[in-house]
C-alpha cells in the first residue's frame, strides 16, 4: 500500500500530533506492505524531518492577523500536495483536522473535539476554519481514528455516524520514557534548580484549556515548607491567550516556587518527567493525555482529572481530582509528599498501566485500518 501522510505538521516545534506523526510514522516502518510518502507542505520525502523549536516561523503571527491568512495558506498547500504527489498513491491519510482534497480513499485521525467543548480556547480566525473544514473532512474519510473511546463516542453522535466509521487506535509512548536513576538525571535537574523527586511537574501549552490556573492555587495552598521544598515546574511552549492566569502565575513566580521554563528538547523533557514527584495535568478536556501516559512509563505517579479520555488512559493508576478544586489538588500533592507507601504504589500502578500502550500497536491498528478503507 502506497500511503500519503500529510507531516506538515512536523514543520512547527513537537507538541502531541507532532509526536503523534512522528512516532507512527516510525512504527509504520515495521509493517511490510505499508511504504509512507511524506507531505512536509513545501513537497514530499520518505524521511522524517528534525523537529523544529519555537521560532520556526517568524512569518506565522503575521500570517495570523492578515485577513483570509488561513484560507490563503491552505490554497498553497494544496497546490503543492497536488504537484508533488506520486500518481501510485493508493491512499491519503490526514493526522490532523483538514485533510487536503484527494481524489482516492481517505482516512483521518480525529485526536479531539476541544473546538466543540470550549471554543473560546481557539483563536477566532483558527475556529472559523475548523468549522468550515471539520465537518466535510469527516464525511469524506472511508474511517475515521481516534485516540480513545471517548474521542470515538462524542464524534460518532456529533456527526450522526455509525460506530463502523470509527477505529480506536491508542497512543502509545516513546522509548525515551522509563525511569532513571537520581544520578541519570542529575544534571538537568541541577541545571533547572530541583533535585530528584522533590518537585512537581506541569507539561502542555500554556493555553486556558489546560488549567494551569489550578495548580498554581493549589501549589499556593501547600504549607510554606512544602512549597519551598517542591516547587511546581511548568515545560511548554506559551500559548494562545496565555494572559488568562497571567496574575497568578506572576505572584508565584515572585515567590520563587514555581519555575516556567519554556519548551525544552524532547530529552530533558524525559528527564524531568523521570525525575518528579508527580505530574500535575488539571486539564479541562483531552482527546488522550500525552504527558500521562509518559509520566507513568517514567515511573511516576500522575495526578489527573476525570474528564474526556483521561480515565482511559490513567486507569487505576491515577489520582483523580476535580477541574474546578484547587483544595483538592492541593491535598493530592500533599499526599505525595507525605505518604511515600501510597507514592510508591502510583508508581508501581502506572508503570504496570503503562504497558497497556505502545505506538507497535498504535501502527498495527493504524495499518488494519488502510487495508480497511482500501477493502482488503
Amino acid at each position: 500500500m502506497q500511503i500519503a501522510l500529510n507531516a506538515h505538521i512536523l514543520q512547527a516545534p513537537r507538541t502531541g500530533i507532532g509526536h503523534y506523526v512522528a512516532e507512527l510514522v516510525n512504527a509504520l516502518a515495521c509493517e511490510p506492505d505499508v511504504e509512507l510518502s511524506l507531505f512536509h507542505g513545501w513537497g514530499w520525502s520518505s524521511s522524517l524531518p528534525g523537529a523544529a523549536m519555537p521560532g520556526y516561523s517568524r512569518l506565522t503571527p503575521l500570517l495570523r492577523q492578515i485577513p483570509g491568512a488561513y484560507q490563503a495558506r491552505r490554497w498553497l498547500t494544496q497546490k503543492r500536495f497536488d504537484q508533488g504527489r506520486s500518481q501510485g498513491i493508493d491512499l491519503y491519510h490526514e493526522p490532523s483536522l483538514w485533510p487536503l482534497s484527494f481524489d482516492g480513499p481517505t482516512v483521518i485521525t480525529l485526536h479531539d473535539l476541544t473546538h466543540l467543548h470550549y471554543p473560546e480556547t481557539q483563536p477566532p480566525a483558527r475556529m472559523r476554519e475548523i468549522e468550515r473544514r471539520l465537518a466535510d473532512g469527516v464525511q469524506q474519510a472511508r474511517l475515521i481514528l481516534t485516540d480513545s473511546q471517548a474521542v470515538a463516542d462524542e464524534a460518532q453522535d456529533y456527526f450522526a455516524l455509525p460506530a463502523e466509521r470509527f477505529v480506536v487506535a491508542p497512543l502509545g509512548v516513546a522509548a525515551r520514557f522509563h525511569p532513571r536513576e537520581d544520578e541519570a538525571v542529575d544534571a538537568v535537574l541541577k541545571a533547572h534548580g530541583v533535585t530528584a523527586r522533590e518537585y512537581f511537574l506541569c507539561v502542555g501549552t500554556l493555553e486556558p484549556r489546560k488549567n494551569l490556573t489550578l495548580a498554581l492555587r493549589a501549589h499556593a495552598l501547600l504549607s510554606p515548607t512544602q512549597r519551598q521544598q517542591f516547587p511546581l515546574l511548568i515545560v511548554g511552549m506559551a500559548g494562545w491567550q496565555r494572559e488568562q492566569f497571567n496574575e497568578e502565575l506572576l505572584q508565584s513566580l515572585a515567590c520563587g516556587h514555581v519555575c516556567l521554563l519554556g519548551y525544552l528538547p524532547d530529552e530533558d523533557v524525559a528527564q524531568l518527567l523521570a525525575g518528579a514527584r508527580a505530574l500535575v495535568f488539571p486539564s479541562l478536556y483531552e482527546g488522550f493525555g500525552l504527558p500521562i501516559l509518559e509520566a507513568m512509563a517514567s515511573g511516576t505517579p500522575v495526578i489527573v482529572t476525570r474528564h474526556s479520555a483521561m480515565p482511559e488512559v490513567a486507569g487505576s493508576a491515577g489520582n483523580y481530582i476535580r477541574s474546578d478544586d484547587p483544595h483538592g489538588l492541593r491535598d493530592a500533592m500533599s499526599r505525595l509528599i507525605d505518604d511515600n507507601t501510597h507514592w510508591q504504589e502510583c508508581r508501581e500502578a502506572g508503570l504496570q498501566q503503562a504497558k497497556l500502550f505502545s505506538w507497535e500497536r498504535c501502527a498495527k491498528i493504524t495499518a488494519h485500518a488502510y487495508r480497511q478503507a482500501l477493502g482488503g
